[in-house]
């Protein structure tokens, strides 16, 4: 990643002997004259920014990773003949020791980077190298991708040492008598009071040093979205009206700049096609995925995208799990998540979801394969490498349907299913326009306090242009029937249709495995996740498929070891 001004150059080689960061190859491959300490590492604020940016590169290399676990354990995703032991051992949730997938040093090695950013930026700031409001977004920053990575180290091995030092060595990290191990439940509450206190809870503003183009990339999109990030948490600790507050909170990011920047006012996170009403068509869908990064749409859609570039390491790890063409063809979607979509019915009567066949998936070869992330490396017409050497791709992490879908069962929880049933079906004005009331201004608004008042008025005389408007609804913006409005006063039921919704929109963004636990938690149901992943198996003929489901019936078996 070649940033566009050259004091991130010097800087980001200096970074490289700080994190150890091995990404953007192109940036760190700066040979050092002299060994520097560490307190030559940090004397302005472009070494504050490349220190950021080297965390976030080191991210990068958590993708497969965070994709096998939160995807193949769960009911979306299926391995192929070519898996090796490790990803069957994934998939029938008996890991056995030395698993490379279970391992949860990887994500130590890059909190213990991130524990080191933070106590040298707080030097900085001491030492006035960094002005407060500098130091504030930036530690904030960092603070929130660290209590991310041990979010994800809670969901999947259930009881981690939460270390907040700067540690030289990750082994140390063992030592039970310096760094207790905390479960799940009190993570997360731990995670929400750090978060809770954070400086700075915003996005990087677009004057800031770090809001800038690196490699033709908007550098805006690779940074966590701190606030949904603390909604995520809320949610998962049933605090449903904290989380729907701050969730829209995220959903008004734009709302400071007024109705005079019209497009961003009405289009960033609303969830619609664009500048028009009309559901989005198959290729429209693709484009949400597969359009330049720079586009007013693809900013408009994503809230937090990374890249993989041929230019600079890590390598893309997509292809090789997911392209029959290129790459290893490890995984695949399991017949579930294809009955899933093939059991969707369209406005117009035929059985199809645009969101499934030749969008998240795609026959190639005759084989079922994942496109979601190979769009910038496959022909979308021949399936084949545009250029096999060049293994471009992004990694999608939180997208505006991934906001609805969290607000909305935040909402429904909070006793609003009404909301939950609006914005998953045909959004706020489909499911407000009382039609009874003769005052036109009077309709298609929720006339509800926060965090659930939505605007979505659009009239002429007088001129109104409520701010969700274009709000579609998730179904409705690709063409899918309403659900029954009997869920709009059904709480469960809703809940249960925010999941299969999820598994239809989101599938293999990395949700599937929290989303399943968060609720079968919640209502103390082990077996709503265990029976989806009994019938993945089932359905994809895997001889494992009841032992797993007797193993996952007691939550304990949820968990990976901790070694």
């Amino acid at each position: 990643m070649k940033f566009k001004f050259a004091p991130y150059i010097k800087a980001a080689a200096l970074v490289v002997m700080l994190t150890g960061s091995y990404s953007c190859r192109n940036m760190y491959d700066v040979e050092p004259q002299n060994q520097v300490d560490a307190k030559n590492m940090f004397r302005n604020i472009y070494d504050a920014d490349a220190a950021v940016i080297g965390i976030y590169g080191k991210v990068l290399g958590l993708a497969r990773q965070y994709e096998v676990l939160n995807e193949l354990r769960a009911d979306l995703m299926d391995v192929t003949p070519n898996a090796g032991a490790e990803l069957q051992q994934i998939n029938t949730h008996n890991v056995l020791d030395g698993n490379s997938y279970a391992d949860p040093k990887p994500f130590y090695s890059v909190i213990l980077s991130c524990n080191d950013v933070m106590k040298n930026l707080k030097l900085m700031y001491d030492t006035n190298k960094l002005t407060a409001n500098d130091y504030n977004q930036r530690w904030s920053d960092v603070a929130a991708l660290r209590s991310w990575l041990y979010f994800q180290l809670g969901i999947h091995f259930g009881e981690v040492p939460y270390v907040t030092e700067a540690l030289t060595n990750v082994n140390d990290v063992k030592d039970q008598s310096k760094y207790p191990r905390l479960k799940l439940d009190a993570l997360v509450k731990t995670l929400i009071t750090f978060l809770e206190a954070l400086p700075y809870k915003l996005p990087y503003p677009a004057a800031n040093t770090m809001v800038t183009q690196i490699d033709g990339y908007p550098s805006k999109l690779f940074f966590v979205n701190k606030k949904c990030l603390l909604g995520d948490l809320y949610l998962w600790n049933n605090e449903y009206r904290k989380a729907a507050t701050v969730y829209k909170e995220v959903l008004e990011t734009s709302t400071p700049n007024g109705p005079s920047d019209s497009y961003n006012y009405f289009n960033t996170y609303t969830l619609n096609s664009g500048s028009d009403n009309d559901a989005v068509t198959t290729s429209a869908w693709q484009g949400f995925l597969s359009r330049s990064m720079q586009d007013r749409e693809f900013q408009s859609e994503w809230i937090w995208a990374m890249v993989f570039d041929k230019a600079f390491a890590p390598e893309n790890p997509f292809v090789n799990l997911f392209a029959n063409n290129g790459g290893q063809y490890l995984v695949k979607p399991s017949q579930t998540a294809i009955d899933n979509w093939n059991s969707q019915i369209q406005n117009d009567g035929t059985p199809f979801d645009l969101r499934g066949p030749n969008n998240t998936y795609k026959i190639i070869n005759g084989q079922p394969v994942i496109v979601k992330f190979l769009y910038n490396y496959l022909s979308t017409t021949t399936g084949l490498p545009i250029n096999a050497l060049e293994k471009n791709g992004r990694w999608f992490l939180y997208r505006t349907p991934t906001l609805h879908l969290r607000y909305a069962e935040a909402a429904n929880r909070d006793g609003q299913t009404k909301i939950a049933w609006a914005l998953v079906n045909a959004g706020i004005k489909g499911a407000y326009d009382n039609t009874a009331e003769p005052d036109a201004t009077k309709r298609r608004i929720t006339n509800l306090p926060e965090p659930y008042m939505f605007d979505a008025r659009k009239l002429d005389a007088p001129t109104i242009r409520g701010k969700f408007h274009r709000n579609l609804g998730i179904r409705a913006r690709v063409g899918t029937i309403n659900l029954s409005v009997a869920f709009q006063t059904d709480m469960v039921g809703m809940e249960d249709k925010l999941l299969e919704e999820a598994a239809l929109e989101l599938a293999y963004e990395g949700n599937r495995w929290q989303d399943l636990m968060r609720v079968a938690l919640r209502r103390n149901d082990p077996a709503l996740l265990a029976d989806k992943v009994y019938n993945k198996l089932l359905k994809d003929g895997n001889p494992a498929a009841a032992s797993v489901r007797s193993r996952l019936m007691n939550t304990a078996n949820w968990f990976l070891p901790f070694k």
